[in-house]
């Protein structure tokens, strides 16, 4: 991009003589479709663009103020470290100054600058963003929520008319891009799956709002949203601009991460996200909404990487490759609107994976590989068991929890959870030990009646092995121990004839992986 191509202030903000401190130059700046962003060293800068895009108006000087100071009202809370002040541009002469005497002609969001390096899509483009990272998003994001505020006028923007209006004036502002990056089947057909999923999913909406799910959300949480600070996760840069697009369904947060990794190539990252969410939040209901939301968030950044074409400041080469990222975008909006949650008409079929083995026997490793490799939902009956009760994961349950009565509470659950999502087209993995007989069966026969294909993974070790493990299981949400083992024995009841068909044994004292690989890619 040329200097002359930039407005006078963004000109004299790229001089390192504009600044009161020291800077780091050349200062670097980084443009969206909505703001400009230097970076300058110990500080960053964003200032807004003069737009005026429908969902977002900047477009006057008084705007541009009041979304600066509601941008760090919202975002301090949250990355303290990082969001420092607003600060008003003044003009004195030709010349414009930061937080000078006289009347303000722009406003500046100071915030502290933190390495590139430690944004998440940088630790993606490196290769550094690990399962680790995803999963400590995954809690991160789930205390987030947990916190976020809701209240009546919160929950009205989960209505279905609330939610559809934000998606239909996506493709209202996208219809000129039709014979561009986007086709017009894929925009018709996309449109027409959102439209029949509204029509025949009020109940869901509405149960929605009424398990208080619509919050004041984060709103854009993708890669480049998310750093590491200091060695700990930070969010950032929530939606201050636009109400819908912050008072959401929380899935709608959850769908724009997942749908992120997934567009980049790496299912596998976002199934360890959504997994770790899901089972700290126990709102594994919220699954049946998720595939709508991918497919807006998708649509969002196709929108967006679009609205690049018609922005005269952006040089050629940088168009053609939103021209192609955007198409992208558009076709994977298009695929999660397919997707067998949604359309009667796919060819997928969800299915039921039951774990089973005694306690230590590794169950939850391989469910968790299995999960990231198939990308299944993983539900583990301590977690559900723990939701049941109205107690932390991190908490060691009592023996109220271990009775006959709240086992059998636990397992039936478990079973409505695995037969309601894999009934949405979800392969669904029920983690738990199912040694008995009457658990197993009744898994069976509901998997049979709903005509859902069933298999068992039976994992085994010495029991040398089991104990060892359970001896140096930490921070887990099981409560299992080495002393439980001898009973577990006792009572475990062997598969019967019928059951040994469903039955693959693993020994996960052995190269199981590679058994494990061969079996998910004919099942």
């Amino acid at each position: 991009m040329t200097q002359t191509a930039l407005p006078a202030l963004i000109q004299q903000m790229m001089e390192p003589g504009f600044y009161p401190h020291p800077v780091k130059e050349p200062i670097e700046l980084k443009q969206t479709h909505v703001s400009y962003v230097f970076l300058t060293g110990d500080y960053a800068y964003k200032v807004k663009k003069p737009v005026n895009f429908g969902f977002l108006d900047f477009s006057t000087l008084e705007a541009r103020k009041h979304f600066c100071l509601e941008e760090i009202r919202m975002n301090q809370p949250i990355a303290p470290e990082i969001y420092l002040d607003v600060l008003p541009v003044t003009e004195n002469g030709d010349r414009f100054e930061l937080n000078g005497a006289g009347q303000p002609v722009e406003y500046a969001l100071k915030m502290r600058e933190f390495p590139q390096d430690d944004l998440f899509i940088c630790l993606f483009e490196q290769g550094k963003l690990t399962e680790a990272h995803m999963e400590e998003l995954g809690r991160i994001v789930a205390q987030f929520h947990a916190k976020a505020e809701t209240s009546d006028y919160i929950r009205s923007f989960g209505e279905v008319s609330q939610v559809r209006q934000a998606i239909d004036e996506n493709y209202e502002q996208t219809q000129k891009y039709v014979g561009g990056p986007q086709t017009s089947q894929q925009f018709e057909e996309t449109q027409r799956a959102t439209d029949a999923f509204f029509a025949t999913r009020s109940a869901l909406f509405e149960s929605r709002i009424q398990d208080n799910q619509i919050r004041e959300c984060h709103g854009d949480l993708h890669l480049r949203n998310i750093c590491l600070w200091q060695g700990e996760i930070r969010l950032f840069d929530r939606i201050e601009f636009n109400e819908p697009f912050r008072f959401v369904d929380v899935m709608y947060d959850i769908g724009f991460a997942v749908m992120d990794l997934e567009a980049r190539g790496r299912k596998d990252l976002g199934n360890a996200f959504l997994n770790t969410y899901v089972e700290q939040t126990g709102d594994w209901e919220g699954l049946r909404v998720l595939p709508l939301y991918l497919s807006r968030q998708a649509y969002v950044r196709a929108k967006v990487t679009s609205f690049l074409l018609d922005d005269p400041g952006v040089p050629d080469d940088v168009k053609q490759e939103a021209m192609l990222t955007a198409a992208q975008y558009y076709q994977l909006a298009w695929e999660y609107m397919h997707l067998p949650s949604v359309d009667a008409a796919s060819s997928q079929q969800g299915r039921l994976i039951l774990m089973s083995g005694l306690s230590g026997s590794g169950k939850t490793t391989v469910a968790r590989h299995l999960a990231r490799h198939i990308g299944a939902i993983h539900i583990r009956s301590d977690a559900v068991r723990k939701h049941l009760a109205g107690i932390p994961l991190e908490q060691t349950g009592g023996a109220q929890l271990y009775t006959a009565a709240m086992n059998e509470k636990t397992y039936d659950r478990l079973l409505e959870l695995g037969i309601k999502l894999a009934n949405e087209g979800f392969t669904v993995i029920l983690d738990a030990k199912y040694d008995r007989q009457v658990f197993r069966e009744k898994a069976i026969a509901r998997g049979q009646h709903h005509q859902l294909p069933i298999q068992i993974l039976h994992c085994i070790a010495p029991e040398s092995v089991l104990r060892d493990r359970l001896t140096a299981r930490t921070d887990d949400v099981s409560d299992a121990t080495a002393e439980l083992l001898t009973q577990q024995q006792a009572t475990a009841e062997f598969f019967t004839d019928t059951e040994q068909s469903l039955v693959t044994t693993l020994d996960t004292t052995q190269d199981w992986t590679s058994q494990l690989t061969g079996w998910a890619s004919v099942s």
